[in-house]
């Protein structure tokens, strides 16, 4: 069934196997033009100069993505246990957390092809030439 923009609906629930940082890593990384660099020490990935996802700490257990709030509020109503904004600011702008270990691959990829699909989107919208940034940030 599609969300009201069109996009797929992927079967968020989680089958037998938790998905892990490792698994984030590499759909991310699957997408097209997409590199991963260091924000603030931790793994980031961006297309077109511009980041769309990012994994918390190891500890934490958390992908986020960058989503409109209508698209956050989608994924939130959809699976609850799955989905959560990210508390303060960057929540109320968009900002979503995906909890690897309750997600499906389907999900996950579905949730990170929005945030690249959004980023992509911007990128094509913007005047603004790209900042480049060396790999060592």
């Amino acid at each position: 069934m599609p969300y009201a923009n069109g996009e797929i609906r992927y079967s968020l629930t989680n089958g037998n196997r938790h998905m892990t940082a490792a698994d984030f890593r590499r759909i991310a990384l699957s997408l097209e033009g997409v590199e991963e660099y260091s924000h603030a020490g931790l793994p980031a990935f961006r297309v077109g100069c511009r980041k769309f996802a990012s994994l918390a700490s190891q500890a934490d257990g958390y992908g986020n993505l960058m989503l409109t709030l209508e698209q956050q509020a989608a994924f939130v109503e959809e699976a609850p246990e799955i989905f959560l904004p990210i508390p303060g600011g960057w929540g109320k702008m968009g900002h979503t957390h995906i909890r690897l270990a309750a997600a499906s691959e389907d999900g996950m990829t579905g949730a990170l092809r929005t945030a690249w699909k959004l980023r992509i989107d911007k990128n094509a919208k913007t005047s603004r030439p790209p900042i480049w940034r060396s790999a060592a940030e």
